[in-house]
């Protein structure tokens, strides 16, 4: 194989594929990502076994077509540090020899025969989201699913189709994410009443490659695998096995307490008074009343703190308590300029942060 491309295409695929390479593993070829160049194209593949991505760069000029296996790490390394905005790769079995005006780099490589397949899209039944919609669902609850936990549902994203909508949740047991989107459903792939478990790191991962709102994305979920395809990539990834939460069980039905808030002076008001809250702790009190909310910190080591805040709200006083990171990781993924609305049925129970009709965060007070 060889080819000559250019050098920041090359290396935001390299950036982009190189996620889904395997951190650790006894099989060092899946420490690598195996390229293939046809026609004017090249296809970067990568995988950890769980998860697996294709990502196609185009506008590449191909002397010689064939496969080979490229070391991402020190690839991209190589490609970050040239100046040159052209260079040329020359692999086999091998080696890999990388080439600039100034710089040639020769590494060791791999059969790439010996590379695990990953799927291409090839189902007939998927759905379709927006790219922008779909972006806005993972970064409004990959943050709230559990990172490490016995329960191994909950580390990963519940993908639940419905009719024309699809809802994504996550939580830790402590605080609870659910984001709706509008989608399309061709009659031949209706999911209505199925559910799937991602794991975020593929749908982190997925995030990464959306950059144009309008795009399409495909999804094809399957019994034990889902498949999403963007105009340049394919990622694949095993589902999660377990039962996750019956969330929609938590969630208050009515609210005795309804306030309005704006996210930026919120989050700022929230940020302020967690500066003095207790490590062990990590408690900020917030005390609403007519037209105004304070928050309150205090620690044994770091002092006190106090920030008021003029909201409109005009309902009876009430004081919860919060981990005041749980609510600033809501608050962070929200539009600044977004109205949102907080609903408490009372001070021990769960709060409810809406914002319109597509976005519920949960958060569990502190006793």
């Amino acid at each position: 194989m060889i080819i000559h491309c250019q050098r920041d295409g090359l290396l935001t695929a390299c950036q982009l594929v190189g996620a889904a390479v395997a951190a650790r593993t006894p099989k060092t070829i899946l420490m690598n990502i195996k390229a293939v160049a046809e026609d004017d194209k090249l296809v970067l593949v990568a995988t950890d076994l769980e998860i697996g991505m294709r990502y196609e760069l185009a506008g590449v000029r191909v002397e010689e077509p064939g496969e080979a296996m490229l070391p991402v790490s020190r690839l991209t390394s190589i490609l970050r540090e040239s100046p040159d905005s052209e260079v040329m790769i020359d692999a086999d079995e091998r080696r890999c020899k990388v080439s600039t005006t100034a710089s040639e780099y020769e590494m060791p490589s791999e059969d790439p025969s010996g590379f695990p397949d990953v799927p291409v899209f090839g189902d007939s039944k998927f759905h379709e989201l927006t790219a922008g919609v779909l972006r806005t669902m993972i970064r409004r609850t990959a943050f709230s699913a559990a990172k490490q936990d016995t329960k191994y549902a909950i580390t990963g994203l519940l993908w639940e189709p419905e009719d024309k909508k699809v809802r994504l949740v996550g939580t830790d047991t402590r605080r609870l994410a659910v984001c709706l989107g509008n989608t399309t459903v061709p009659a031949e792939g209706d999911t209505k009443g199925q559910s799937h478990l991602i794991p975020v790191k593929a749908m982190s991962l997925l995030e990464r490659t959306l950059t144009d709102d309008s795009e399409l994305i495909k999804v094809c979920a399957r019994a034990n695998d889902v498949l999403f395809q963007t105009e340049k990539a394919t990622i694949c990834s095993r589902l999660l096995e377990g039962r996750y939460p019956p969330y929609r069980d938590i969630i208050p039905k009515k609210a005795a307490i309804k306030i309005p808030l704006q996210v930026n002076s919120f989050l700022s008001a929230v940020r302020q008074a967690a500066i003095m809250a207790d490590d062990e702790s990590k408690r900020v009190a917030f005390n609403f009343e007519p037209g105004k909310l304070t928050l309150q910190a205090q620690g044994a080591a770091t002092g006190k703190s106090k920030v008021e805040l003029q909201i409109d709200y005009k309902g009876a006083p009430i004081s919860i308590n919060f981990d005041p990171n749980f609510v600033a990781d809501m608050l962070k993924v929200l539009d600044p300029s977004e109205a949102i609305q907080l609903d408490l049925v009372d001070s021990q129970k769960p709060a409810l942060f809406r914002v319109g009709d597509d976005y519920l965060y949960l958060v569990m007070p502190l006793t």
